[in-house]
């Protein structure tokens, strides 16, 4: 970096596009591509930022996991027709907790909802375990994450999980009256337990 561009702001348009374009290897000898992304440094910003937020060490955190579409207008490389959100598109993973975006992740609309989530579990839990020794992780997603392998981490690597369960028959035979029961009593907390503490559903 040039001396007098220490300290000023660089995302123009053209220095976005020449992250996105470099090549770490070549970008030290490259004229216009000198600009190269660190991608796994970028991982850990991202996780470092979260963890800077707090003065102390929460006793438990959420970890929300989801999948959705970023729909596609030409004839980009990666691209596939997702079904269920019936458009060409991409299928990017994000991890937040809270308003903190903890990964994102750009997929190719070919692969399960869940795909990476592992990997991508283990690499934060593991960034956050290294400061936070004694924080409870409870992960959060819907039925696109039920799947075996993260069950299995989360109850192998001590992580709490929460995840929906998608509806069938089945299912449904077997909650029988229970469900109805429930959704009288998030009814009646108007679906917002931030204002209403006291309701325990």
């Amino acid at each position: 970096m040039r001396e007098q561009d220490r300290g000023n702001p660089l995302a123009a348009s053209s220095t976005l596009n020449r992250l996105e374009l470099g090549i770490p290897k070549s970008a030290i000898s490259d004229r216009y591509k000198r600009i190269a992304a660190d991608n796994e440094a970028m991982d850990r910003l991202l996780v470092d930022l979260f963890l800077e937020s707090y003065r102390k060490p929460p006793r438990k955190i959420w970890l929300d996991l989801d999948a959705t579409d970023d729909p596609l207008h030409g004839q980009q490389e990666g691209r596939f027709f997702h079904g269920y959100y019936r458009c060409y598109c991409y299928l990017p993973l994000y991890i937040f907790s809270g308003e903190h975006l903890l990964c994102a992740r750009l997929r190719t609309a070919d692969k399960d909802a869940s795909s990476g989530s592992v990997d991508e579990l283990q690499r934060i839990v593991g960034q956050i375990r290294a400061r936070w020794p004694k924080t409870r992780i409870i992960i959060r997603a819907d039925s696109g994450f039920c799947r075996d392998a993260i069950m299995a981490w989360c109850e192998t690597n001590d992580v709490g999980y929460v995840l929906g369960l998608a509806r069938n028959k089945r299912l449904q035979r077997a909650l029988g009256c229970q469900t109805a029961s429930k959704i009288d009593q998030l009814s009646a907390c108007n679906f917002d337990q931030a204002k209403r503490p006291d309701c325990g559903v």
